[in-house]
């Protein structure tokens, strides 16, 4: 289970359709944008502040990798994380607008759809919509993901 069980965990029982959140912000800096890239992704536009001035994106941006592991460490993170026992997939992922070192980035999801599950008694299948967002409030990533969600232990 993602995190470990405390007062402040949020089961399946805690979830409903249609409440959303904020998971939290964070801010990559110029030279952590560039090291990530450097080794995962190293196109002109993320690595070389030369070439990315004279791209399409007119500046250095974040990989979409970058923004992945965003993602995960602030969904790990979360003041009352939810009891995950298991990512079950991502769907409809889409990476609308360039996220720009040094500004930072606002995680917000909802959930969308919940159902117990049909294999795992005591679990549930949760959806949630997530979305990343620059200061302007313009989304730079949108993903659906699936999750498996532990119920609330019976006393």
């Amino acid at each position: 289970m993602v995190g470990g069980a405390t007062s402040a965990m949020r089961y399946y029982d805690d979830l409903n359709v249609g409440s959303g959140w904020l998971v939290g912000t964070y801010v990559a800096s110029r030279a952590e944008a560039i090291e990530l890239a450097t080794r995962w992704e190293p196109q002109p536009y993320h690595v070389d502040e030369r070439a990315a001035a004279e791209s399409v994106y007119g500046g250095l941006t974040l990989c979409s990798l970058h923004l992945f592991a965003i993602c995960t460490r602030l969904f790990l993170q979360q003041p009352n994380p939810i009891a995950v026992t298991a990512m079950l997939g991502k769907d409809e992922v889409r990476l609308p607008k360039a996220a720009r070192p040094a500004e930072e980035i606002r995680y917000d999801t909802e959930c969308i759809d919940k159902r117990p599950s049909r294999s795992r008694p005591g679990s549930g299948i949760v959806v949630v919509r997530d979305t990343l967002s620059d200061p302007r409030g313009d989304a730079v990533l949108t993903q659906r993901v699936t999750l498996m969600v532990a119920a609330r232990p019976r006393a």
